[in-house]
């Protein structure tokens, strides 16, 4: 038989080995001997009071074995031969639209404008170095999309849109620690991620799916409400039946081509503002109500805040505990920043994007004559602000915490994760109103939630733009756009997901819409 229980284990409880079998044992009014064995469901951290607590979801296995495999099994069968799906873009949504693709016996030809996942370090490293973008290759483009060297958190409140546990299992079918499958907010760490991809191309290929890199879409034909043709690289012509189109959030010449065809698009609200970046040990001390350094049994804290400013959210956003700030730009004249964090979350420093809600309707009024790109107009008047602001390199405009709130230039900065480097700048007042206004008083009561965090030894970054998309694709029903039937837009670049896994299960929604009755 089978029993599930919920057990909660101290600190010093952790160190005992045996002391889950013994509390499930307790609870269910057996002996441990008993016990056959246990399975660990979920696993999570309860800091709220001076006992540190675990808490564990179990299964209890009596007088029966523990099962060895997954329940989620993942055939692949050789698609070589069989019709394809063409798919534009190899981040989360690409990917698992191909390996659903083939696992529904169609060939994925996908093509990604960026390089393999090994070849963008060279490209990272001259972004962080030498401040050169590559606008093909860099933090947002190239095999793995965003996530790869973004972070890898895992953790995604889309529960109804899919089949969530499959995901996981398929990561872990591909090389992830099964410590995602307990993990109340799973992460594999953007060190650990890279290898993940490479098994998921190594799979598409296996099985008969193309993948060509340096690859970018930059033409299409459209005739009877159908994409005939699309070009590739401005030169490559290729014939096409369906088309997934996957591009992320910062493929911003992909709604500039849908514009130029005259493809219906749409204005989206977005959320923008700054990285705030604190010594991880501070966030230790006030998460964990600890006066020293945290125990060696304990992950690196996080936080997650949010507060109403004139009926306006200002919220955490990818908090990254023991990371770093990275430069996110995709091409010229452009500072973006986003977090990271590798899988042992071991950095000196916490950063968290602390951002703004912008009611594209309502807040963007002087942006009208852009239309439905219009979020993204404004996101690049604030890109280009932080790069004016920053020295004109990829160096970023930064304050205080402190200064920031009280509308003080800073003489000197704290010392950062951000390798390009910081620059003073009087951010308090360089941003817009609606956003610099809305951060200040929401970081001053984030202060007052968390004992600590406000602070002059944190910094202010800026700035903190592409959260998601600020332009919808829109789709009907059936997956694909109302006016070209044969589009599937698809993931975070159509407006239909917020991060690795939401992507992940859109990417297979699509390939099934895709391939239906074709």
């Amino acid at each position: 038989m089978i029993y599930q229980v919920q057990v909660r284990v101290t600190l010093e409880e952790e160190r005992i080995s045996q002391i889950l079998n013994i509390k499930a044992a307790q609870q269910l009014g057996f002996s441990v001997d008993d016990i056959s064995g246990i399975k660990i469901l979920r696993k999570s951290i309860d800091a709220r009071a001076k006992t540190i607590l675990f808490n564990y979801k179990i299964e209890v296995y009596y007088q029966e074995l523990v099962p060895e495999k997954s329940n989620y099994q993942f055939k692949y069968d050789d698609v070589s031969n069989a019709k394809s799906i063409h798919i534009i873009g190899f981040g989360p949504a690409g990917m698992y639209a191909a390996l659903r693709c083939i696992e529904l016996g169609y060939k994925p030809i996908v093509f990604e404008r960026g390089k393999k996942v090994q070849e963008r370090r060279r490209d990272l490293k001259a972004i962080n170095q030498e401040h050169i973008v590559n606008e093909d290759s860099n933090y947002c483009f190239g095999e793995g999309g965003a996530g790869t060297y973004s972070d890898g958190k895992l953790y995604t409140r889309s529960l109804k849109r899919g089949d969530v546990r499959r995901i996981f299992e398929n990561l872990v079918f591909h090389g992830a620690t099964d410590q995602i499958l307990i993990d109340a907010h799973p992460h594999i760490g953007t060190n650990k991620l890279p290898k993940v991809v490479e098994n998921i191309r190594e799979t598409v290929l296996k099985y008969g799916g193309e993948i060509h890199f340096n690859s970018r879409l930059t033409n299409m034909v459209i005739k009877n409400q159908k994409i005939k043709t699309i070009e590739i690289n401005g030169a490559q012509e290729v014939f096409v039946n369906r088309i997934i189109l996957a591009t992320g959030h910062s493929a911003r010449d992909i709604f500039y081509l849908l514009r130029h065809h005259q493809i219906t698009l749409k204005a989206k609200s977005f959320a923008m503002g700054v990285r705030v970046e604190h010594p991880q040990e501070i966030i230790d001390r006030i998460q964990y109500n600890c006066s020293k350094k945290r125990d060696e049994l304990l992950p690196a804290a996080a936080y997650n805040l949010v507060h109403q400013v004139n009926q306006r959210g200002v919220y955490s956003f990818c908090m990254c505990p023991g990371g770093f700030i990275v430069p996110a730009a995709t091409g010229d004249n452009e500072v973006v920043v986003n977090g990271m964090s590798p899988s042992r979350r071991n950095n000196i420093y916490a950063n968290s994007g602390i951002v703004v809600e912008i009611n594209v309707e309502k807040d963007l009024m002087k942006y009208d004559h852009f239309g439905a790109l219009k979020g993204l107009e404004y996101q690049k008047d604030l890109e280009r602000l932080a790069f004016t602001s920053g020295g004109r390199t990829q160096t970023a405009p930064a304050q205080r915490l402190t200064d920031f709130v009280e509308g003080k230039l800073s003489t000197t900065l704290n010392n950062s994760s951000y390798q390009p480097g910081l620059k003073s700048a009087p951010l308090h007042s360089l941003l817009p109103t609606l956003i610099g206004s809305s951060l200040r008083k929401g970081l001053k009561t984030f202060g007052q939630k968390m004992k600590g965090y406000y602070t002059h030894e944190a910094n202010v970054v800026g700035v903190e733009s592409r959260t998601s998309s600020p332009v919808n694709i829109p789709r009907n029903d059936s997956l694909h756009h109302p006016e070209v039937i044969n589009l599937f837009p698809c993931g975070e670049g159509g407006g239909y997901a917020g991060g690795i896994i939401s992507a992940a299960m859109d990417g297979e929604r699509c390939a099934e819409a895709a391939t239906k009755e074709l």
